[in-house]
């Protein structure tokens, strides 16, 4: 266990530790979507929502037909609230800390797009119904001003190699979900029940 009396705690230590970033690291971050962003964002199926309220910190996957975050403008992204286990944990944050941050993902591509912004919730019929899939409405829909963009280099992606399909485990290697379920729940929920009901229940409530 490293011992907490040890801990970095000044930004002077930090700084002489890593060093200056190089000028790439500064040029690369804007206070807008530019258009070599935006292709980045419309190319993406999966993000990653970071918010802050109350009860704590909270990172929740969002993911959809590639370009389902969609840009408005140049300073505003809007993200749809699709169908969940209604926690509603990030919407709970942003209502009491509307700050948040983005990481854009798309499959196959080591560098990813990460946006610091504040966001808005907003609930209008004629905006919900711009984002229906098979006549089925998000709930909600995050406005987002955008403050900060900027690409990430490759390197995480590669040390993990993310994409690289070698590398993928088995579902088979993991607990079910049922099984988790079975076990923090001391057995009141039956998860071979769960197991076996899930994969229709997914079907059915995807949006």
């Amino acid at each position: 266990m490293p011992n907490p009396n040890d801990a970095v705690s000044d930004i002077a230590t930090l700084e002489r530790i890593y060093g200056a970033p190089a000028a790439a690291s500064i040029k690369k971050e804007i206070a807008y979507v530019h258009p070599c962003y935006r292709k980045f964002i419309e190319a993406a199926p999966f993000v990653l929502l970071a918010t802050s309220g109350a009860g704590g910190l909270d990172l929740s996957p969002r993911g959809d037909a590639a370009g389902f975050v969609r840009v408005h403008d140049e300073n505003t992204l809007l993200l749809p609230d699709r169908r969940g286990n209604n926690r509603i944990d990030s919407l709970r944050n942003i209502l009491h800390d509307p700050r948040v941050a983005l990481l854009f993902l798309i499959p196959g591509i080591g560098e990813t797009l990460r946006v610091v912004g504040s966001a808005s919730i907003h609930i209008q019929p004629d905006l919900l119904a711009t984002f229906a899939v098979d006549g089925k409405l998000p709930r909600s829909v995050l406005a987002i001003k955008v403050e900060s963009v900027f690409f990430q280099c490759s390197r995480a992606v590669l040390r993990s190699h993310l994409w690289d399909p070698s590398k993928h485990v088995s579902r088979d290697d993991l607990p079910s979900l049922g099984n988790i379920l079975a076990a923090l729940s001391d057995g009141e929920i039956d998860g071979l029940k769960y197991d076996g009901e899930l994969p229709e229940r997914l079907k059915a409530t995807m949006y």
